[in-house]
């Protein structure tokens, strides 16, 4: 069987050479375990940080070892009471076409009423870190207005479908015509930009949103994030979930101090991951289920096919070539 490894550290965008390749025997069963099938392995930027040397709030990835993320499994044999052979799960798994686990993390999932890729969605992390960010940090209320950076993302947008369930006015910032459109004529937002044809991104943002931001959901940092904060109303909330647009930074780079800002508006800006709202996943999920089955939203997925290209997935997400959350199929 394949397994996938960290050959190197990455300087800059990652490339097909910082992975490796390695076949490993197939592995056999003890007691007290199953024996997993990948289906499909969920790539997502937070990954290039564990890809990096040093303190983080998830342990980064080791040279020479193979790399894991969320991903979603078939149970082809098992010798663990309550997992029985044809069982799907979902949980942070290794980059191997077949594991044993003893079960611990690990969540059975139905793929009878939804594709099983969406627990790796919406009703997964991606659903989860969207909607507790929203809700918990930004606290949207009926007639504010509500901003999004990477709005055609995985995160980003489920974070502008639940604002607008919210009665929110919602404006999306992406990277293409296409993509802007699409944030209007799919997913409900009232207005977009597309960052990479606007050359005054803080006049862009204000003719947006005549009555400035409430809310920001930050997921690209940077040149884009700055302008937002221009626009923010007082009490505004700012939620830090990503930054795409430093990850790949070879030096740090230097913005506006936010201070003044946060100041002059009485403004929170708070950073999260979404493990600081485990307890409230019991909650979160439910209502996200009954939202999609409501028809309220829409799950979109970029799906790349085969073991091999799950490198070169992952690379894709850096250059924008993802429309919602980006997966990998693992073929039978």
């Amino acid at each position: 069987m394949k397994t996938i490894q960290l050959n190197s550290r990455p300087v800059g965008i990652p490339k097909l050479s910082d992975f490796k390749f390695v076949n490993k025997e197939k592995p056999t069963l003890a007691d007290g375990e199953i024996l997993l099938k990948a289906n499909y392995i969920s790539v997502d930027p937070y990954l290039r940080g564990r890809m990096m040397e040093g303190k983080s709030y998830v342990a980064p990835f080791e040279l020479n070892k193979v790399m894991s993320s969320g991903m979603i499994a078939e149970v082809v044999e098992s010798k663990l009471n309550g997992f029985s052979k044809g069982d799907h799960v979902s949980g942070m798994m290794e980059w191997k076409e077949f594991q044993t686990s003893k079960g611990e993390g690990l969540m059975k999932v139905d793929g009878s009423h939804v594709s099983l890729s969406v627990y790796l969605g919406v009703l997964g992390m991606t659903g989860l870190t969207a909607y507790l960010g929203l809700t918990e940090i930004g606290k949207p209320k009926a007639g504010e207005t509500v901003v999004v950076s990477g709005a055609a993302g995985a995160v980003g947008s489920v974070v502008g479908q639940i604002a607008k369930i919210k009665g929110c006015r919602v404006v999306g910032i992406a990277g293409s015509d296409e993509k802007v459109e699409e944030l209007k004529s799919k997913y409900g937002f009232d207005a977009g930009i597309n960052y990479k044809t606007t050359t005054n991104m803080t006049q862009a943002i204000a003719e947006c949103c005549p009555e400035g931001v409430d809310v920001y959901f930050d997921n690209v940092g940077g040149e884009i994030s700055d302008a937002v904060m221009m626009n923010v109303n007082r009490f505004a909330r700012i939620i830090v979930c990503g930054a795409i647009s430093m990850y790949n930074a070879t030096s740090v780079p230097m913005g506006p101090r936010v201070q003044p800002i946060l100041i002059k508006n009485s403004a929170l800006m708070q950073g999260f991951i979404v493990s600081n709202y485990t307890e409230k996943f019991g909650v979160a999920i439910p209502q996200l289920a009954k939202y999609v089955q409501e028809g309220k939203i829409i799950s979109t997925e970029t799906i790349v096919k085969g073991f091999d290209n799950v490198p070169q997935a992952f690379i894709n997400l850096f250059e924008g070539k993802n429309k919602g959350k980006m997966i990998v199929e693992i073929e039978a």
